[in-house]
C-alpha cells in the first residue's frame, strides 16, 4: 500500500499496491491558511515537546523550590499544556524505600521518629531533605503508627472478650440472692406450673415456647416481653430450660413474679427423663470441644501475641473462647424432639432477644414440610448484617465441607426459629448435627470455629422455610447501625453478639428496649444494684 500527498496538501491518494491503479482519493477542501504552513509547523511543535520531555526523565530531585533546567520546566509545563498528567509525579526513588519491608524490631528504642504527621511536617519544613531521607522518614513513622494502631485494636477485642466472658457482679448477686430466697422463702419454691396447669404443658391446642439460658434476668426480660406482648397471653406456655446450678435462682425468679395468665415452667436438665437415661450426645461432643479448643488456641494470651495476624482475626479467634460456645444451653436446641416428645411445634427463643410483638402468628404459618422456620441472613437493606452466606461461616477451603456445600448458598439465623418437632422426628437433622461436629472435632475445628450456628447450617440443610424478616431483626449486639426507629419496628430484636444488653459495653442507644422489661424498682433488681443505663 501506498500514500500519496499532493504538494499543495489537497489530495490524499491512497494505494492498494501490486501495481493496481485503483486508488483511494480524498479532496480536502480549501482553507485560508495555509495547510503546508500548518504542517511544517506541527513538526516543529512535536521535535520541541520531545526534547523539552527528554531533558525532563534525567531531571533529578534537588530540594529547590524553582525551576534551574529546562528539564524541570517541561516536567511542570508539559502535562499542563497537554491537558493531562505524567504517569506518576512520585520519584522512582521513594517507591522503591516505601516498597522495602521495615521489621518491628527495628523501631524499638527509636526516639528520632515524628509521632504525629504534624512533627513529621515540621522536620520536612526545617530540614533540606532529599527524596531518599523523605521516604525513609515517611516510611518510618507511617509504619509505627500502624503498629500502634494495631496494638490498640487488639487491646480492644482483648477487654471486650474479657467483659462479654466475665459474669457482671450485679447479675453474681441477683442469682445468689435468689438461690438464698429459694432456701428460706416457701414462696420461692412453687412448682412451676400448679398442678392444675399441668396438662397444658402437653397440650397441642397451645401456643408453646422454648428458652434455654442460666442467666435469670436475661430470661427475665424475654419472659416478661413475650407475654406483655401477647394477644391472648392465657394460650402461651413457656417451657425454661436450665442447669443445675441456675435451678434455684431461676425458679425462685418466676415463682415470686409469675406472669399469668401464661403459663411457665421451669425445668433443670438433670429433670429431664431422656437426659437423665445415659449419655448424651451433646454433652460427649462439649467435652471433647473443650478439650480440642484448650489445645488448639492456647488460651486469650497466645492469641493476642500474634504479630502476623490481623486484628479481625484475632477478634475472631478470640470469639471462639466464649464461654457461650461451651454452654450446654447453646447446643440442647437440637435435642428438642427428645426433650418434648408430645408437642408437634414449638417457638424457640435465644435469652438475648427482646419480642415486640404479638407471636401467635407464627403458628398460621405453612411450613411447607419444612422443620425450621428461620429468617435468612442473605438478603436486606442493611449489608453489614444481612451478607451472610454458608461461607461466611463454613471453611471451604476443607474438601470435606466445598465437596458437601455452596458457598454461596444463603444461611439464616438462630435466635427465633419455628420448629415443626413432628417433622424433624422424620428427619435425621439430630444424627447429622452430630456427625458434623464430630468430623470438626477430628479436623482440629478446620471445618468451622465459631458455635453451633455451623453445625446447625449443615445439619438442617435443605430443612428451612425462610419466614418474613420482621420477626427477626439480628446484629444489635456487635454493630450500632441499626438506628432505634428501625429496631421498634420489628417483631423480635436479637442483641446477638457481644454486646450484650445486660453488659456495661452494650450499645446506650439500644439498651433501652432491653431495659423497659425489667422493674427497677424490684427488691432483688434493686439490692444488686442494677441499673436502667
Amino acid at each position: 500500500m501506498q500514500l500519496h500527498i499532493s504538494p499543495s496538501l489537497r489530495h490524499v491518494t491512497v494505494f492498494p499496491g501490486k501495481g493496481v491503479r485503483e486508488f483511494i482519493k480524498v479532496r480536502v477542501g480549501a482553507r485560508r491558511v495555509s495547510y503546508r504552513m500548518l504542517f511544517y509547523s506541527l513538526l516543529f511543535f512535536t521535535f520541541l515537546l520531545r526534547f523539552v520531555f527528554v531533558l525532563s526523565t534525567v531531571d533529578s530531585i534537588d530540594g529547590e523550590t524553582k525551576c534551574s533546567t529546562l528539564g524541570c520546566l517541561g516536567k511542570r509545563l508539559g502535562p499542563r499544556i497537554l491537558g493531562r498528567r505524567l504517569d506518576s509525579a512520585v520519584p522512582e526513588v521513594i517507591f522503591q524505600v516505601l516498597e522495602q519491608p521495615l521489621g518491628n524490631d527495628e523501631l524499638k528504642g527509636r526516639r528520632d521518629i515524628p509521632q504525629t504527621l504534624e512533627e513529621f511536617m515540621d522536620e520536612v519544613k526545617n530540614t533540606r531533605l532529599d527524596a531518599k531521607t523523605f521516604a525513609l522518614k515517611l516510611r518510618e513513622m507511617v509504619t509505627l503508627l500502624e503498629q500502634r494502631t494495631r496494638n490498640a485494636k487488639i487491646q480492644e477485642y482483648l477487654y471486650r472478650h474479657v467483659a462479654s466472658s466475665s459474669i457482671p457482679k450485679q447479675l453474681h448477686c441477683l442469682a445468689l440472692r435468689l438461690a438464698s430466697e429459694h432456701s428460706t422463702n416457701a414462696a420461692a419454691r412453687l412448682q412451676l406450673p400448679s398442678p392444675e396447669l399441668v396438662p397444658a404443658l402437653v397440650d397441642n391446642s397451645y401456643f408453646h415456647f422454648v428458652l434455654a439460658s442460666d442467666n435469670v434476668l436475661a430470661a427475665a426480660v424475654v419472659a416478661n416481653s413475650l407475654v406483655q406482648n401477647a394477644l391472648r397471653p392465657q394460650k402461651f406456655v413457656m417451657h425454661i430450660i436450665t442447669d443445675r446450678k441456675t435451678f434455684s435462682p431461676m425458679q425462685a425468679w418466676f415463682s415470686l413474679h409469675p406472669l399469668s395468665p401464661a403459663i411457665i415452667e421451669v425445668k433443670a436438665l438433670h429433670h429431664f427423663d431422656w437426659f437423665a437415661k445415659g449419655k448424651v450426645p451433646v454433652m460427649e461432643a462439649m467435652e471433647k470441644d473443650q478439650r480440642v479448643r484448650s489445645q488448639f488456641r492456647g488460651g486469650s494470651s497466645a492469641i493476642v501475641s500474634n504479630n502476623t495476624e490481623k486484628p479481625h482475626i484475632i477478634a475472631a479467634k478470640l470469639q471462639t473462647l466464649s464461654p457461650k460456645y461451651n454452654s450446654v444451653m447453646n447446643h440442647i436446641r437440637i435435642h428438642l424432639p427428645e426433650l418434648f416428645p408430645s408437642l408437634n411445634k414449638v417457638v424457640f427463643l435465644d435469652d438475648d432477644i427482646v419480642v415486640q410483638s404479638d407471636l401467635s402468628p407464627l403458628w398460621d404459618i405453612d411450613m411447607n414440610g419444612k422443620v425450621n422456620g428461620a429468617v435468612e441472613t442473605c438478603r436486606g437493606e442493611d449489608r453489614f448484617v444481612m451478607s451472610k452466606k454458608l461461607k461466611s461461616y463454613l471453611n471451604f477451603s476443607h474438601p470435606l465441607i466445598s465437596e458437601n456445600f455452596n458457598p454461596n448458598e444463603c444461611a439464616w439465623a438462630y435466635g427465633m426459629n419455628i420448629f415443626d418437632l413432628e417433622a424433624w422426628r422424620k428427619t435425621n437433622i439430630s444424627t447429622t448435627y452430630h456427625h458434623w461436629v464430630n468430623e470438626n472435632l477430628k479436623s482440629d475445628l478446620s471445618l468451622w470455629q465459631l458455635g453451633t450456628l455451623p453445625p446447625g447450617l449443615i445439619a438442617f440443610h435443605d430443612h428451612v422455610h425462610f419466614i418474613d424478616p420482621f420477626w427477626h431483626m439480628l446484629g444489635l449486639g456487635y454493630q450500632e447501625n441499626t438506628s432505634l426507629a428501625d429496631a421498634e419496628t420489628a417483631g423480635v430484636i436479637h442483641f446477638n453478639g457481644r454486646a450484650k444488653p445486660w453488659l456495661d459495653i452494650a450499645f446506650p442507644q439500644l439498651r433501652p428496649l432491653w431495659a423497659k422489661y425489667i422493674n427497677f424498682s424490684d427488691k432483688f433488681i434493686k439490692g444488686c444494684h442494677i441499673r436502667a443505663s
